[in-house]
């Protein structure tokens, strides 16, 4: 039996967990997977480019509510920051953790020649390739690559070791030889890992190969997805969380993450996200329900990794593809911007606070921010500060490190 591999990957993503897989497979053991460092990594992806300057408010700034007349948010309203910015009001949690010495604030975040548009800036920031060139590999997937490669069994497969709470894999968690999991729950992978739907697949095995692709390499795909579903499920039943996590997107997304941390499981890096920030009309609205989102669900979650003793091994980063631009727009929004800032969230933060001066706002790029620090530096700080890899190699030049973590 010959398969087209356009055929086989019609029915589903090999990286989702909407891929149904034959009950009869064989998991596999994966040679050469990373050993964990006990460390873990959760990325959090504002999607569709967060207003950053209403997110860190420069309170003291005459500019800002010159160009924001009626998108500025008074200082009164924010959550103080020291003397010269103010979180957003419905952050309530996340200035906790700043009061806490668990909030670290990098500002006027980008890239050299920034794209505007959410698909090819999103690309960028997935892939850590500069604007001017497209790459098909994600930092994270050639992380895996990187750390894949050495010797070692991991009971889950190489793609239990980075998780995207989705039903589908970003281009980040995507590397040239191992790829990341994409499922939104491990009971959900399991059963549909379960369904015979691909029996007859299945029964190709052995063929040499196809007008398209090795039938092995379908087949090997497979296992190691079944693989990981199996070891997954098994681990998050040991001890899920007890804490009541918001019923929202992003709450259940973080008590499937939490589950599986608290299980020991040996994934390295959580991908989540939430959206849209797309605010070019009614923007006070919209972010301020996507950050009550947020902050409810930061705040179990701390709390819950605490309680566990888990927090000091946990570092939380957002990002977004861009922010905005500096002046509101004619329908209560903002338009596409550049640069804008990271959050970084956890116990072991070895600088703490705002990290760097906010954005200045009379030197501007028509109209834009300018980007102060390349995205890459984080990249490079949080794979060889945190997760314990060789950055260079993974984002194919040399970046400074940073010294937050």
């Amino acid at each position: 039996m010959l398969i087209k591999r356009r055929d086989f990957l019609k029915t589903g993503s090999l990286a989702t967990a909407s891929l149904w897989m034959p009950k009869f497979l064989k998991a596999v053991e994966y040679p050469g997977a990373l050993t964990p460092n006990g460390k873990v990594l959760v990325i959090l992806q504002f999607s569709g480019g967060n207003d950053g300057l209403n997110t860190v408010v420069p309170v003291r700034n005459d500019i800002y509510y010159k160009e924001r007349p009626r998108l500025g948010i008074k200082r009164e309203e924010t959550l103080a920051l020291g003397d010269e910015a103010g979180l957003h009001p419905a952050l309530t949690s996340l200035k906790n953790l700043y009061d806490d010495g668990g909030l670290a604030i990098l500002n006027s975040v980008g890239y050299p020649n920034p794209d505007r548009s959410h698909f090819r800036s999103m690309d960028i920031w997935h892939s850590a390739s500069p604007a001017s060139e497209y790459w098909q590999s994600g930092w994270l997937g050639r992380y895996l690559d990187a750390q894949c490669s050495g010797g070692g069994n991991r009971k889950g497969g190489c793609s239990s070791a980075a998780l995207e709470i989705d039903d589908t894999l970003s281009l980040a968690l995507k590397g040239e030889n191992a790829k990341g999991l994409a499922l939104q729950n491990p009971k959900k992978l399991f059963e549909a890992a379960r369904s015979p739907y691909f029996t007859a697949y299945a029964e190709a095995h052995g063929a040499t190969q196809s007008d398209e692709m090795p039938v092995d390499y379908l087949y090997k795909t497979m296992a190691e997805t079944i693989s990981s579903a199996d070891y997954l499920f098994e681990q998050s039943r040991r001890k899920p969380t007890v804490a009541a996590y918001p019923d929202n997107e992003l709450g259940k997304s973080l008590k499937t993450v939490a589950s599986l941390i608290l299980s020991d499981t040996d994934t390295a890096v959580y991908y989540v996200s939430i959206g849209s920030f797309d605010t070019h009309i009614n923007q006070g609205a919209q972010q301020k329900r996507l950050f009550e989102q947020i902050s409810s669900a930061m705040e179990v979650f701390s709390r819950d990794m605490k309680a566990n003793g888990k927090w000091n091994d946990i570092l939380v980063a957002t990002f977004s593809e861009f922010g905005r631009r500096v002046s509101q727009n004619a329908s209560g929004g903002t338009d596409h911007g550049t640069a804008n800032q990271m959050f970084f969230m956890g116990g072991a933060l070895k600088q703490k606070g705002l990290l760097n001066s906010l954005p200045d706002l009379a030197d501007l790029d028509d109209g834009d921010l300018k980007f102060r620090v390349d995205f890459r530096q984080v990249y490079a700080t949080l794979l060889n500060n945190w997760l314990g890899a060789s950055p260079e190699a993974i984002l194919g030049e040399k970046f400074e490190t940073l010294k937050f973590v």
